[in-house]
């Protein structure tokens, strides 16, 4: 994550991948079969996949793989009235967090630009998970849901 993005070699390439897109199709394959009255995936994804977020690089390619691979799985599991979803949090204080730089500036950043003026609570994100989950959502899928105070809609 750290230095420029086109200093990532082919091997960190790939892990990124891997980890952030194809693992998510895996997870399909191995759990759709045992789905048969319909259900919801839900995976996670960052802004970074949208806009540039110095620091987060290519995590960011791989989170845009992500996302398009929740449309192409939607699509897939949607005959089998599966639902395929993402959310897309803003900063929380988590393990992945630690790996970007200066993340405490970026949640200072996210208070200052956010509509809503404040961040995140994991508690919210899960909220929405819940909801991508329940019945309450049963006509939404291959969609990115952002729970981020709002700061995605921001120019700046």
């Amino acid at each position: 994550l750290e230095g420029k993005f086109i200093n990532v070699d082919r091997r960190g390439y790939q892990v990124a991948h891997e980890v952030s897109a194809f693992s998510l199709i895996e997870l399909a394959k191995r759990t759709l079969p045992m789905m048969k009255n319909g259900g919801s995936i839900v995976a996670m994804t960052y802004l970074g996949s949208e806009k540039v977020t110095p620091g987060y690089n290519i995590m960011g390619v791989a989170k845009a793989a992500l996302e398009s691979c929740v449309r192409y799985l939607s699509y897939d599991a949607g005959e089998q009235k599966i639902r395929v979803n993402a959310i897309s949090a803003g900063p929380i204080a988590t393990l992945a967090a630690s790996g970007i730089a200066n993340f405490p500036e970026m949640l200072l950043n996210y208070v200052a630009k956010s509509p809503l003026k404040r961040n995140i609570t994991a508690d919210e994100v899960a909220d929405c998970a819940l909801f991508l989950c329940s019945d309450l959502s049963k006509a939404i899928t291959g969609q990115v849901v952002h729970v981020d105070a709002g700061y995605n809609i921001m120019g700046t």
